[in-house]
């Protein structure tokens, strides 16, 4: 019988370095370019990036439900339109390609030439056209600590939060990839609470720990999708940075929410890891008290175990590890949010984003901002440099990390990067 992909005792005929986000049960999905190249969609095997698009026109890849013109695109709307089924069996074969024993790819060095190039050779891109992007508030430990440095301690969750997941939708055109840089936003503050506002670059820049999932195409305008239902509509997994500018958002929020304190970019992973990647790594989640309403109630475990890290490195200088934290410690599962975002009718189309919202944990360690991390400032961070930080500094490089690991088997995400550069003279 043959192994199934997440077999854990599979190997590739593709190296893959000791500790490698990507080994064979792995099979994540991207956007690359090379040599002047137009971005096609690729997958990772260790530290090589394969051209789907080169494999397809071979026709290694008939069968699977998904037409050679769709691995012709720029982005990876056009493969999740065919659905679930034709993802899964995509990432079958190319298990199957990929496995040690198999001589298809292995032993033909021309097609092997043209089609795997070096990771660090190729130009990676936002692996989706997306849509619509909604961002959500389902971390129980950040929602209390957000609550308690500026609401009453005593009642730091507002009274909706235990019933629904909390979210706003977002920007979806400040979207940017991994390795890109962004300026420091400009807006209005109001530092002193009995004079006018002023205008200028944020003093509190600050980074936001975040997944991110990405939707197959959901149901017509009307329809809801039930928690049983969401595995179904969701194509995988991205690291995220949700930027924030907090003195400009404390200003600005009342009564409709932030806007220019976070529209003005967010950092995504590249590759997309995909959620029957991550299928031996389900785990509980919180417990849930009250009872959530029938139609956000769920069976059996949906939650991951991905470890999560962030380090800021000043310029020049080494990063430092900052936080530690994990995916579980979310109180609303993606499960939870894709079910509470289309009970209302609201259809979901190919490549939406859904981010978490900030993810801290139960300890100083593990929290997800540095809103949190330095308790609004009162508390700096030292560096390993020497320096202190309340906030995130021009120059400064902020790197998230991702995986999971058990039974000998690491999967993980890579890094999603950038870096701060000052604020754009204002004309």
């Amino acid at each position: 019988m043959t192994k199934p992909p997440n077999d854990p005792s599979l190997r590739s005929w593709i190296r893959v370095p000791k500790g490698s986000d990507f080994p064979i049960q792995n099979i994540p999905f991207g956007i690359a370019s090379w040599n002047g190249e137009p971005p096609l969609p690729a997958t990772r095997i260790g530290d090589t990036v394969v051209d789907l698009s080169i494999l397809a026109d071979m026709g290694l890849l008939d069968g699977t439900g998904i037409a050679r013109e769709a691995f012709l695109a720029s982005r990876l709307n056009d493969l999740m339109a065919f659905g679930k089924p034709a993802a899964r069996a995509l990432r079958e074969r190319l298990s199957e390609l990929f496995r040690e024993e198999n001589p298809t790819l292995r032993d033909d060095n021309e097609l092997r030439e043209d089609a795997l190039l070096p990771a660090d050779q190729v130009r990676m891109h936002i692996p989706v056209e997306v849509g619509d992007y909604t961002d959500f508030y389902s971390s129980r430990e950040h929602a209390t600590n957000v609550g308690t440095m500026f609401r009453d301690p005593a009642n730091a969750l507002l009274p909706n939060w235990l019933h629904l997941p909390v979210g706003y939708h977002g920007r979806a055109s400040s979207l940017i990839p991994s390795g890109v840089p962004l300026h420091r936003p400009m807006g209005q503050t109001r530092p002193d609470p009995n004079a006018p506002p002023v205008f200028g670059p944020t003093k509190q820049l600050d980074f936001e720990l975040e997944v991110g999932f990405l939707t197959f195409p959901g149901k017509p305008l009307g329809q809801r999708i039930s928690t049983a239902e969401a595995a179904d509509h969701i194509f995988g997994l991205v690291l995220f940075n949700d930027w924030s500018a907090r003195d400009i958002q404390s200003w600005e929020y009342v009564p409709l929410g932030p806007f220019l304190a976070k529209n003005f970019a967010s950092s995504m992973s590249t590759w997309v890891v995909t959620l029957d990647a991550l299928e031996p790594f389900r785990t509980a989640g919180p417990a849930q008290d009250p009872t959530p309403l029938t139609y956000l109630r769920t069976q059996g475990h949906e939650a991951f175990d991905i470890a999560l890290e962030v380090d800021i490195a000043p310029e020049g200088g080494a990063a430092t590890t900052i936080c530690r934290s994990n995916f579980k410690h979310l109180y609303w599962s993606m499960a939870q949010q894709l079910a509470h975002h289309t009970v209302n009718g609201c259809n979901v189309r190919c490549g939406d984003l859904m981010a978490s919202g900030t993810i801290s944990g139960p300890t100083p360690d593990s929290y997800g901002s540095m809103l949190e991390l330095t308790w609004r400032g009162t508390k700096p961070i030292q560096l390993s440099n020497g320096e202190e930080r309340k906030f995130i500094n021009d120059g400064d490089t902020v790197t998230m990390r991702g995986h999971c690991e058990k039974d000998g088997l690491r999967i993980g995400f890579g890094e999603v990067e950038a870096k701060v550069l000052p604020a754009l003279p204002f004309a």
